[in-house]
């Protein structure tokens, strides 16, 4: 691809990542404000606890939009990569809410399961509203999963991916909020406050991966198996290429920057020597999906011994 080529799809890219962004903070907004508002209302801790968990989705979706919104810019001489990194401290942003909302959710949640058990609480159950506008949420969360997830993973877009496991996680949550209510208007008003308590442990899981993944991606580990496969497989056909020493590989969002070391033959003159480096570096720049630079470091193979 051309230079024009690349940022045309650059910019692509980012425009379809910030639309996925802002489509799942407008659908947080109404939703928040709808299970909260009827979970007060319809006497519902657990669609209040699913409501609380989409008022965080909203807060930390203001904080990835903006995010989004400065990976995009181009490289600058601070930034010779570009801001693409930022994708993946917007996924840490995401991952970290996550988290502290499971633990708050859980915390209300028990609590409310033991003022039942001592009588502290005249719950009795929750409205008919409640348990449809539960089962509302979870449709349209299935929706945004396949949408979010689709644009992910065109994209590789880190923030987008945890986006979309946040969506999935919505959805098992408000299942959770629809089975407590249920059985809370059918007699066993303790099931909605627990429910909400494993709606948290859903959030909780979801939150860990979100972390574990997004904090791989920044602490560079790369290359897996798989990517340092495809670059020895490549680089074997090169001709002169007599072993593939090191290879080390740096993300940037989607992109990859890859130093890597060959051996060539000692007899072969300096000349001799970048051009086997060159077409090295072009094969893995044509080839490899995403590769964005790479650097070719070359010496005697008798050098090792």
């Amino acid at each position: 691809m051309t230079k024009t080529e690349n940022e045309t799809a650059s910019r692509e890219r980012n425009r379809k990542g910030f639309l996925a962004v802002q489509v799942g903070l407008a659908a947080n907004s109404v939703l928040a404000i709808l299970k909260c508002s009827i979970g007060i209302v319809g006497h519902s801790p657990a669609l209040l606890a699913d409501g609380i968990n989409s008022t965080s989705d909203v807060a930390y979706g203001v904080v990835m939009a903006i995010f989004m919104k400065l990976s995009g810019k181009p490289a600058d001489h601070e930034h010779p990569y570009g801001h693409d990194q930022l994708e993946g401290v917007a996924a840490v942003v995401v991952g970290a809410f996550v988290v502290s909302t499971a633990i708050a959710i859980f915390w209300n949640s028990i609590n409310g399961v033991y003022e039942i058990f001592t009588e502290a609480s005249s719950f009795t159950g929750a409205s008919t509203f409640a348990l449809w506008v539960c089962l509302g949420a979870a449709a349209i969360k299935v929706w945004l999963t396949l949408w979010t997830g689709k644009i992910g993973k065109e994209t590789r877009n880190t923030a987008v991916e945890a986006l979309a496991h946040d969506h999935r996680n919505d959805i098992f949550s408000a299942l959770a909020a629809a089975v407590g209510i249920y059985f809370g208007r059918s007699g066993v008003p303790w099931v909605d406050p627990l429910a909400g308590a494993i709606v948290s442990l859903i959030i909780l899981h979801t939150g860990v991966e979100i972390l574990r993944s997004a904090t791989a991606d920044l602490m560079d580990t790369v290359p897996g198996k798989r990517l340092n496969v495809e670059i020895c497989d490549l680089l074997a056909s090169v001709e002169g290429v007599q072993a593939v020493e090191e290879v080390h590989a740096h993300r940037f969002g989607p992109y990859l920057v890859v130093n890597i070391t060959i051996g060539v033959d000692g007899n072969l003159t300096v000349t001799q020597g970048d051009g086997i480096a060159t077409r090295a570096e072009k094969i893995l720049l044509e080839e490899v999906e995403f590769m964005r630079r790479v650097y070719v470091h070359y010496h005697p193979v008798a050098d090792r011994y």
